[in-house]
This record gives structure tokens, C-alpha cells and sequence, in this order.
């Protein structure tokens, strides 16, 4: 399947509920997994995962066969962590800690082929059928690849109308975590603080017609986020659902 069917980046600006999973142990079989389960999304983290470039490869592969769409988090807003991710297929990028326009900017500049951006243009690469495919893979790429900028600081959600502002910038996805722990109270998903932030992010993507997005801690907070407007969410790990599946058969075999 190609990463550009189905249009992910257009679903997300038109505002569709789209469910996501995170998926950081770097293995391909989780991923494989996780993607034949039924989620619209999954988001392979390259940021804090342990994967490098092979497992990704091998982890884009595994997907490839179902209708999950992978987008890669990378682990910095650099150009060449983009070019690689999208060479090897990536549907999209999430783009850690975009605190300032002018990084969000750079983001898109490095997602975009030119003269829109400075991508590099490789025909040979696994997104484009290694050839096969590179000239209908390079006319839709710039307009059907999709970019995550996260939201995981205050200065962030200060800037977060600016950062929606960027063409190019398609859903504004706050980081819980990060965020909570910037706001001295980690992970503290009630605190006003944060569900200030959080709407202030919501009008900010709904402003500049684009998406907003969240990684959600617990069940009880999806409807939360979603009468809040958030569209673009995510539950649940491959990592988190293996260790609490693990416990759950220790506690039985021990009579617990």
C-alpha cells in the first residue's frame, strides 16, 4: 500500500476523528501487531523508542500491508532525520518540542521537496517503489505527506496560533507529559494549567483550519479531549500494553 493512499493529511484537516497508538519498543513484530488491530494511525517513536534506522525500515514494512497509516516521530527537528524517515516511507512526521514559528517553518521546509522546501529528491528510495513509483510519489508528496508538530512547553502554547499558522503545519499534537512536567506538576492531566493550554491549542488549529492532537493518559480522558476538540488521539503503547498484559498473568499465576 502506498503511504500517500488514502490521503491521511487531508482526513486530519478535515477535521475526522482519527485513532491513533503509540509504538516504541522499535520492533517490527509489535508494530505488525498493533497495526492490524484496527487503528487509524500509529505513531512509530524514534524519539525515546530504541529503534534506529533498520528497525524502522523493518517496522514500515510490517505495516505496509494493512490500512494503518505510519507516521515516524522523529527525534529532532533536523533535515536529515526528516529526509531519512520519509525516504525509507514514512506517511508523515511528528516533530518533537516546535516551540517558535520559525521552527515550525523549518519543519516544513524539510518535509517538502523543492522547490517548496529542501528535501532531497532521491528516485531510488523505498517511498517511491524504488523507482517504480517516483514520479507519482513526487507530484502528491508535498501535498499528501503530513506534519505533527507537538505542543509540549508553555512558550509553545503561547506561540501556538503562529505555529498553526505555518502552511505546511497540519495538526498541532500536545505532549501531556512534557507539558505537565514543564508546569512543575508531572503528569497531572487535571491540572487548570494544562486544560487551559490544551483549549488555547485547540483554538489555535481551529483558527488556521488545521488538526489538533493528544496523547491521552487513561480511558477516562478521551471524551474529555474530544468535547474539547481534539481530533487527532492517541491510547495506549505496544511497550505499556505488553507490561500490563505481562502483570495481569504474573498476579493470576500467583493467586493475585
Amino acid at each position: 500500500m502506498s503511504v500517500l493512499s488514502g490521503n491521511f493529511r487531508a482526513r486530519a484537516l478535515a477535521g475526522e476523528w482519527l485513532a491513533g497508538v503509540f509504538v516504541n519498543l522499535g520492533s517490527p513484530v509489535a508494530a505488525e501487531i498493533a497495526a492490524r488491530v484496527g487503528f487509524d494511525w500509529m505513531l512509530l517513536d524514534h524519539e525515546h523508542g530504541p529503534g534506529g534506522e533498520d528497525a524502522l525500515l523493518h517496522q514500515l514494512q510490517a505495516v505496509a500491508a494493512t490500512p494503518t497509516v505510519p507516521i515516524v516521530r522523529i527525534a529532532t527537528n533536523e533535515t536529515v532525520r526528516f529526509k531519512r524517515a520519509l525516504d525509507l516511507g514514512a506517511a508523515g512526521i511528528m516533530v518533537p518540542y516546535v516551540n517558535t514559528a520559525a521552527e515550525a517553518r523549518a519543519a516544513v521546509s524539510a518535509m517538502r521537496y523543492p522547490p517548496l522546501g529542501v528535501r532531497g529528491v532521491a528516485k531510488s528510495a523505498r517511498a517511491a517503489g524504488f523507482g517504480q513509483d517516483f514520479e507519482a510519489y513526487f507530484a502528491h508528496a508535498n501535498s499528501r505527506l503530513v506534519t505533527l508538530a507537538q505542543i509540549e512547553t508553555p512558550e509553545a502554547a503561547r506561540n501556538a496560533a503562529a505555529i498553526a499558522a505555518v502552511d505546511g503545519i497540519d495538526v498541532l499534537f500536545v505532549g501531556p507529559v512534557d507539558f505537565t512536567t514543564h508546569l512543575g506538576v508531572p503528569g497531572d492531566f487535571d491540572d487548570p494549567r494544562f486544560a487551559e493550554a490544551r483549549r488555547a491549542v485547540v483554538a489555535a488549529a481551529r483558527g488556521a483550519g488545521k488538526a489538533a492532537g493528544i496523547l491521552v493518559l487513561a480511558a477516562a480522558q478521551i471524551p474529555v479531549v474530544r468535547a474539547e476538540g481534539f481530533t487527532v488521539v492517541t491510547f495506549g503503547s505496544d511497550g505499556g500494553s505488553i507490561a500490563t498484559g505481562l502483570r495481569q498473568c504474573a498476579a493470576a499465576l500467583r493467586g493475585k
